[in-house]
């Protein structure tokens, strides 16, 4: 037959399974020479890339196929402030969002936002070696919520609200 493969191509697995096939099926089928040619070793038994993945493999090669490691490293970076800000510092701060590239920390007080401001560098080191498909190139570090009428959405010129209090 000029179109099988000789036993010394193939592993020794794979012609133990030729053999129990051969035996059972009664047919003395071999892959082919045209596939061979081909380079499609998927079809020989125990070949190479035949081996099953492991579930974090699959995983991640389909998250990488679909575009999405950034969204889920932005989101595991917020999932992580506490690790990588520390554990004091995380709980007079909280990230809020990111938003091209920008990550917004809001802080306790102005004064967690002001020591926050100095550790910028540290901590965008930190970000940029543990969490580098997240994108982010810029850190905004936010005081307390105080109602403020200069600036904003739905500021106008003018007097502002100075004129409904009389």
């Amino acid at each position: 037959m000029a179109d099988e493969i000789d036993d010394a191509d193939l592993s020794e697995a794979s012609r133990v399974y030729l053999r129990f096939r051969e035996i059972f099926t009664g047919t003395r089928s071999r892959p082919n020479r045209s596939k061979r040619s081909r380079g499609d070793d998927d079809s020989v038994p125990f070949g190479h890339g035949r081996d099953p993945r492991g579930l974090g493999d699959v995983v991640g090669a389909l998250t990488a196929s679909l575009g999405w490691d950034s969204p889920l490293a932005q989101s595991e970076l917020m999932d992580r402030w506490a690790e990588l800000a520390g554990e004091e510092t995380a709980k007079h701060s909280s990230p809020v969002g990111i938003e091209n590239g920008l990550l917004t920390v809001q802080c306790e007080s102005t004064a967690w936002a002001t020591q926050l401001r100095l550790m910028r560098t540290e901590i965008m080191s930190h970000i940029a070696t543990r969490f580098p498909e997240a994108g982010i190139s810029n850190i905004r570090f936010l005081g307390p919520d105080v109602p403020s009428w200069k600036r904003g959405p739905r500021s106008v010129q003018g007097r502002g609200v100075r004129d409904t209090y009389g």
